[in-house]
């Protein structure tokens, strides 16, 4: 079991490497070249534009699982826990990808100069591979003197460079521009598949909130109205009540059982599993 790494704020780990442009303090231009095959599990903190200039990765999150060849693409909205399984081109060997953090403030922005009405979203626009058209994979390969230097680069030239891709995109890939723009207004969910999809990953009530097209407050009260608890306590429960279960019938370790449940300190994990069920959760099943 892998420990779900945060993205942005800390960049994917492991035989990989990456050099980032960062506006604001935060990571918005992630570059990775890995000579070898790496798995792994990232939670979006932001939209994801996900580029793949050589080799491919297959991503997966939830049920759905894309495979994003050389010069395609494929946007993912934030609060989403992916998989994924990078592997290098058959004829260097080398997986070479970019991953845009694209924030909603910068969208807005972008909408905004562009004056883009966004239009009621009445249908979600799932997820899906795009291929990239000459001048994105061109635009993705102009940002290499950037990695390079990336001290030297200012953030106004570097915000300059995110609305240039937005700009390709929106003149270049219609299908990708569409799901941006659905980024701005999600459409409204049932809460229930919200919840039971997403309650293993290390996500926020206000990330939820975001995944059900609905506002703080009422994604709290249509939750409350529906199980009866506050989300906190329904998400803390059903949690430890899974963990109790894989630790009885399987030989997981406890830091693996609780990463795979959203938990991301696994002595946090072990005190309120004890708080609830009076023992360690090392004590369980044959792990005494």
């Amino acid at each position: 079991m892998y420990k779900t790494t945060k993205f942005p704020s800390a960049l994917i780990s492991g035989d990989c490497t990456t050099s980032s442009l960062r506006l604001d303090g935060g990571s918005i231009i992630d570059q990775c070249i890995v000579t070898a095959g790496e798995i792994g599990i990232f939670f979006l903190e932001q939209h994801l534009l996900y580029v793949v200039l050589g080799g491919s990765v297959k991503l997966t999150c939830g049920r759905q699982s894309w495979t994003v060849g050389k010069n395609e693409m494929i946007l993912l909205r934030k609060a989403h826990s992916v998989s994924y399984e990078k592997k290098g081109s058959t004829e260097t060997g080398l997986f070479e990808s970019q991953l845009f953090a694209i924030n909603d403030e910068l969208l807005k922005d972008f909408l905004t100069t562009q004056q883009v009405n966004v239009p009621p979203m009445t249908e979600e626009f799932g997820a899906q591979v795009s291929p990239m058209s000459n001048r994105l994979v061109a635009y993705c390969w102009s940002l290499a003197p950037y990695f390079n230097d990336s001290l030297q680069v200012s953030p106004g030239l570097l915000r300059l460079k995110v609305m240039e891709l937005l700009y390709n995109v929106m003149d270049c890939s219609k299908n990708i521009f569409r799901q941006m723009l659905q980024l701005r207004q999600p459409v409204k969910v049932d809460v229930r598949r919200v919840v039971e999809e997403n309650y293993t990953s290390p996500i926020s009530i206000e990330e939820l909130a975001y995944l059900s097209g609905r506002s703080l407050s009422s994604f709290k009260r249509d939750f409350q109205s529906i199980y009866g608890v506050s989300p906190a306590k329904w998400i803390r429960e059903k949690r430890l009540s899974k963990a109790r279960q894989m630790l009885l019938s399987s030989q997981m370790s406890v830091a693996d059982v609780a990463y795979s449940l959203g938990f991301e300190n696994p002595t946090h994990f072990s005190r309120i599993f004890k708080q609830q069920y009076g023992a360690s959760p090392s004590t369980f099943g044959n792990r005494q």
